[in-house]
């Protein structure tokens, strides 16, 4: 398997990884350098878009239709187009759904054309980043193991909350500055130079299926990926803790009817959408750099409540400053996802990556968009506070049923993954002949 480490290179299973040790890995600092520019650019094009839409046909309908798009092919294609990259070579799948998508977004700042041809074009655009994240999140445990991996998430979680928090101003300012067109041509740009430090930076491996023998289409490849992870109850555990978010990302969604209950001014908008990435980046730090590895799954159920719990004390109506500190300590408690992200690499075999993680990002982005839809309906009748209070109370309890599975299971869980690696021989056979049985190696 490429990227396991020998000999003296070799760590201990519960010994913590440094952040300087996973930015020594070239390989990671491409891939890193790459999602930081498409974190910059896709929050650019999203201020460009919003504005550009609403500008030329003056319909806050059409520009929040415009922002749906963002959540929709994903949910629609995610599961499916996740599959070419298990298919194809990872990092041949990534480099030319950048190509592309540095050709529809240029066309977008090239030609003016009307709304529905715009909105075609954002659909494909997003679309495409299905198979990339597919690819990138399946590559990432080949360039780094063991808890490197747990630091390099940190890592990118860390990157794409600090991006979030300052796209919005950062973006508005430069739309304001050079044009929408203008923006929109920075942000093609962005993914050609991705593509670039891809093909520089990172080394070609070979696809994890052999279309030849295997012969699978994408439907297929979807069913098994849905087999894969919800027929095994481990992996069905996991995916279940990562679209408990679709309850505590409720009040991103609220932020400006939440703010209406203050001043209503933008800034109060901008400093409540940012009060859960801000807290999202110390926990993630914390997390990942003060929890050994082990502890890190024991505390994964306390943590998921913590994630929620917070956002019930939205229902005694507390001043701003509050508000701000209850949606910090929730974006804390949400970096328990690490540890669920971790022991979901560890469990799935190599092969069927691509299609495991579509299917978990999927499912995220539509818990996600269906918990803002009922949230934001919800709220035109209770309001923004109870809303997110009872957000939280179903959240934690769900968050509480889940802890309580977990329980019975994370015991072989944490011992599988602190066991010393097996060989490569044996762990490649283990991969072929069970798949979906949890694996006692660490994700290669």
């Amino acid at each position: 398997m490429a990227g396991r480490q020998t000999g003296r290179h070799r760590r201990p299973a519960e010994e913590q990884a440094t952040y300087r040790e996973v930015f020594a890995v070239g390989e990671f600092r491409a891939l890193w350098l790459a999602q930081a520019l498409s974190f910059v650019g896709d929050q650019l094009a999203q201020v460009a878009l919003a504005v550009l839409v609403y500008h030329r046909t003056d319909s806050a309908l059409l520009t929040a239709v415009t922002y749906a798009l963002t959540y929709l092919p994903p949910i629609v294609g995610g599961p499916v187009l996740s599959g070419l990259a298990d298919l194809f070579p990872r990092r041949t799948v990534m480099i030319v759904c950048d190509v592309l998508r540095a050709c529809l977004v240029a066309l977008m700042a090239l030609v003016e054309m009307p709304f529905a041809g715009l909105c075609l074009l954002v659909f494909a655009t997003v679309l495409l980043g299905a198979p990339f994240t597919a690819a990138r999140a399946a590559v990432l445990p080949d360039v780094l193991e063991g808890d490197r991996y747990v630091a390099g998430s940190a890592i990118n979680n860390m990157t794409h909350q600090g991006t979030q928090t300052l796209g919005a101003l950062v973006g508005g300012t430069i739309v304001g500055v050079v044009g929408s067109y203008e923006a929109l041509a920075i942000d093609a740009l962005t993914f050609g130079l991705s593509a670039v430090i891809l093909v520089g930076g990172l080394r070609p491996r070979a696809a994890p299926k052999r279309r030849e023998r295997e012969s699978l289409g994408l439907w297929r490849g979807t069913r098994d990926g849905a087999r894969l992870v919800l027929g095994d109850p481990v992996l069905r555990s996991l995916v279940a803790f990562a679209w408990l978010c679709a309850f505590y990302v409720v009040p991103e969604g609220l932020a400006a009817p939440y703010a209406a209950t203050f001043d209503g001014s933008p800034v109060t908008v901008g400093l409540l959408m940012s009060a859960m990435p801000t807290g999202m980046v110390f926990g993630a730090f914390l997390f990942s750099r003060f929890v050994r590895p082990a502890n890190r799954l024991r505390f994964m159920g306390w943590m998921s409540m913590a994630a929620c719990l917070p956002l019930v004390g939205a229902g005694v109506h507390p001043p701003l400053w509050g508000v701000l500190a209850l949606w910090a300590l929730s974006g804390m408690g949400s970096a328990y996802q690490l540890a669920a992200n971790a022991a979901f690499v560890a469990a799935v075999p190599p092969s069927g990556r691509g299609q495991a993680f579509g299917l978990a990002q999927s499912g995220i982005l539509a818990g996600q968009g269906l918990g803002i839809l009922v949230a934001g309906a919800a709220t035109q009748v209770l309001g923004p506070q109870t809303v997110v209070a009872l957000a939280g109370v179903v959240g934690l309890s769900v968050a509480a049923m889940l802890s309580l599975s977990w329980n019975q299971i994370r015991g072989g869980v944490i011992s599988g993954m602190t066991e010393p690696a097996a060989p490569v021989e044996v762990a490649a056979s283990r991969d072929e002949d069970l798949p979906g049985i949890r694996r006692s190696a660490p994700a290669p």
